[in-house]
């Protein structure tokens, strides 16, 4: 609606009144934050349907690893080992979970990580891919989380030699996720040496 200014004669645009204005521009605040209370209600969906890994996190030495728990049969405490004469350095021993005899294998040592040597802490990961099945000897498991599969990257330069191997990649927390399929299936591992 337009209007004539009295002292100068010039058309100008009426304004509408405050109420008016008010009530325009709560309508407007109200549809912006109904918008972005549907975009975070969306949120956790999207995250959910972001491919994820779970993994049970270990201690090595001074370093955070990460395993599939896909791989993990079980995690069981180190109690009664038994070394093995005539086995290669990383087969720490055998133990006995409920009858069943299981190998125990120290992979410090494929890694060149210090020993830290065993404590009550000292966990066995029992790993499984329903053909081969064995331990790995862990300093501490520490816990069981998901990560999205996207903030797994390559490894670093200095993750070389036959660590590289075993690796699946390394988060942004520098936590360093082992391929347990690599382990499973590496014929280095499997002890062919018979005793005579």
């Amino acid at each position: 609606m337009k209007k004539q200014d009295l002292k100068t004669g010039a058309e100008c645009t009426a304004q509408p009144d405050s109420g008016q204005e008010d009530s325009a521009q709560s309508e407007q605040w109200q549809s912006i934050l109904k918008a972005r209370a549907q975009a975070l209600a969306r949120a956790p969906e999207q995250l959910e349907a972001m491919e994820c890994i779970e993994v049970v996190t270990f201690l090595l030495a001074y370093e955070t690893y990460g395993i599939e728990t896909a791989w993990v049969r079980e995690v069981y405490p180190l109690k009664d080992l038994t070394p093995l004469p005539c086995t290669p350095s990383f087969v720490v021993g055998i133990v006995n979970v409920r009858g069943q005899v299981i190998s125990v294998i120290d992979i410090k040592k494929f890694f060149d990580l210090p020993e830290k040597g065993l404590t009550d802490l000292n966990k066995v990961i029992i790993l499984s891919d329903g053909v081969m099945e064995f331990g790995i000897l862990a300093d501490a498991v520490m816990e069981v989380r998901k990560i999205p599969l996207g903030k797994i990257q390559p490894g670093l330069p200095t993750l070389t030699g036959i660590r590289e191997d075993y690796l699946k990649g390394l988060t942004a927390e520098r936590l360093i996720v082992l391929d347990a399929y690599s382990l499973l299936t590496n014929r280095s591992i499997v002890v062919h040496e018979e005793v005579v």
